[in-house]
């Protein structure tokens, strides 16, 4: 028996655990976060050398009229200023490039993830909230490992040097300053929190609002052919709204943030000022110099500017985190199909079904009820039924496009669910009704540029699918280009192309999901010959509302509420007057009673 796969594990919930998820993803540039964060108090000491340069200047030679060692205490501040932007280039250079290099192994990452889920899982998940999982969540951790990161150690060095020069220089102004600075570490904590959860709320808005456009853009033809484009465009601006909305009540809480540090510097200035003013030109214990004045008015500065940036450092930090959530969600999920371990060497096509059953939920209805079935090799096997009787279910199972079913499936004997699903797309190929089509030359819709192809066999396969005479069609042939979704071939050209694919990697077993319902006429007699020719070829399961398909199949199964309930040739089960009659009459306009003339 064949057990679906749980659906997801379990993903990380702290900031901390966020970030320890993601040292995999940083371990590579682990020499550049490190040299980065050894140049972070090289940068930091210089910061604080300028303001004691400065002070000795003014106190020991401008003010009190020394012009002797003037020029040496400002060469000394010019190669303070050249050696804090040359280690600041080199830190800058190194953190972004350890952080892009990190970014693009988590994008990677998490495509490759993404790449080997089952078909399940998208779909329930709108592609455009998957889009904003790979794109701009991953941006906004982008922007965190630059402008955060350890760029916020560098912040709180220089913070804590600062502060520590300032004791150094006079208490008595530092602890003034501590008195009215003091309370802002409790506002920025207060911020910090409210603010992730304003960024959480951006991020799920943004992805609903990428998955509806998404979604509408691709079934704009339908919006227009309805007139309800009023209607899409309403839905889009409450979407946006909510996104808007979101985001200026983060936006105010960023800028009040900001508001109150640079008030709260701006008083420190006045302070250090006042009392400085005060103050100098007093003699003894209580007196203070010029230059220690300017000295902390710099140093004030240089305590406020980091934290000026922290609140939009927390931004930052505070969007990588939402958008790591989503990130660690999707990587969480562990919703595939098994990998197995057998891999066939020479498959011949032959497949058993025994008492197969499907459901898409565990609390859901079956929709395979107990499906017992043989193809044997060269064999072309017709199913047919109703809407909703599980038809494309079971060639989805065979194909291993979903998993979980019970009973069993074997393919030359071997269970399906222990072959690696690569291992079964080599042997089993599927031709859908639904054709996907990329913004790409003819000829890449059929190799899909595979460089693994043999040129003879993909030459062979459009020639037996008929694409080179799509590709005859257009001046530039195989080279010419497909548009969006296909959108200048027809829907016949698109199985042909779709056919021209399968057959070119040679497999054992062909699966025609109705792939010749809704074809046009001028390309319907191409893809029926192109059909016979495989039919002649391979073992072929076909999922047909066509008579022209069904009536050359060898065996014809029928399928009603997910259970097998006749199986024979064209003939015999129109003479038998049972299901197959009944839906030969209604689907090909023949009275029941002619069809049962007709196979006597």
């Amino acid at each position: 028996m064949n057990k679906p796969t749980p659906t997801a594990a379990k993903k990380p919930a702290s900031t901390a655990e966020l970030f320890r998820a993601l040292w995999p993803y940083l371990r590579a540039d682990r020499a550049r976060f490190v040299a980065a964060l050894v140049l972070t108090p090289v940068v930091a000491g210089l910061g604080l050398v300028q303001p004691l340069l400065l002070k000795s200047a003014l106190d020991e030679h401008i003010v009190a009229g020394r012009g002797e060692g003037l020029w040496i205490v400002a060469g000394s501040f010019l190669a303070v200023v050249v050696l804090t932007y040359v280690f600041e280039a080199a830190y800058t250079l190194l953190l972004a490039t350890a952080a892009e290099n990190s970014i693009l192994r988590l994008r990677e990452a998490l495509f490759r993830h993404t790449l080997g889920l089952s078909q399940r899982f998208f779909e329930r998940q709108p592609t455009g909230q998957l889009m904003t999982r790979a794109t701009s969540d991953v941006d906004a951790l982008n922007e965190a490992l630059t402008a955060g990161s350890i760029s916020i150690l560098l912040d709180v060095l220089v913070m804590g040097g600062t502060l520590a020069a300032m004791f150094a220089l006079d208490v008595r102004l530092a602890l003034l300053l501590l008195v009215v600075g003091l309370p802002l570490a409790g506002v920025i904590e207060v911020f910090r929190r409210r603010m992730r959860v304003l960024f959480a709320r951006v991020r799920d808005a943004l992805a609903a609002m990428n998955a509806f456009l998404a979604e509408r853009l691709a079934g704009i033809e339908v919006l227009q052919l309805y007139g309800q484009e009023e209607r899409a465009a309403a839905r889009m601006r409450a979407l946006d709204v909510t996104h808007r909305d979101a985001n200026v009540e983060n936006n105010y809480y960023d800028a009040s943030l900001y508001a109150i540090i640079d008030g709260l510097a701006s008083v420190c200035v006045a302070l250090m000022l006042g009392y400085g003013a005060t103050r100098v030109g007093m003699v003894g214990a209580d007196a203070v110099s010029v230059g220690l004045v300017v000295a902390f008015v710099d140093y004030v500065d240089r305590l406020f500017r980091p934290l000026r940036e922290f609140s939009g450092k927390i931004t930052f930090l505070q969007r990588a985190v939402a958008a790591l959530d989503k990130i660690f969600w999707l990587l969480g999920v562990n919703e595939r199909i098994t990998a197995g371990d057998a891999s066939p060497t020479q498959a011949t096509g032959r497949l058993s079904l025994k008492d197969v059953r499907f459901r898409y939920r565990a609390d859901g209805p079956w929709v395979l009820g107990g499906v017992s079935l043989e193809v044997q090799p060269g064999e072309v096997v017709a199913v047919v039924g109703r809407t909703g009787s599980g038809k494309s279910t079971l060639v989805r199972l065979i194909a291993r496009v979903h998993d979980g079913y019970e009973g069993s499936i074997t393919l030359d004997g071997t269970e399906l669910s222990r072959i690696a699903p690569a291992s079964i797309r080599k042997v089993i190929g599927s031709v859908r009704q639904e054709v996907q089509l990329f913004s790409d030359t003819l000829r890449f819709n059929v190799t899909l540029g595979d460089p693994a192809l043999d040129p003879a066999r993909v030459e062979e396969a459009l020639s037996l699918s008929n694409a080179h005479a799509i590709a005859a069609r257009h001046a530039d042939g195989l080279d010419h280009r497909v548009r969006d979704r296909g959108a200048n071939l027809s829907a016949g050209e698109a199985q042909i192309l779709a056919l021209a694919r399968t057959l070119a990697r040679d497999p054992a077993i062909v699966v025609l999901d109705e792939a010749t319902a809704s074809v046009d006429p001028v390309t319907e007699q191409l893809l029926q010959q192109a059909i016979e020719r495989v039919f002649a070829r391979k073992t072929c399961l076909v999922i047909a509302h066509r008579l022209s398909t069904v009536i050359h199949a060898d065996r014809i199964v029928v399928l009603d509420a997910g259970c097998v309930v006749e199986q024979g040739t064209h003939a015999e089960l129109l003479a038998r007057g049972g299901a197959y009659a009944s839906l030969y009459a209604e689907g090909f306009g023949v009275e029941l009673d002619e069809a049962a003339r007709a196979a006597r």
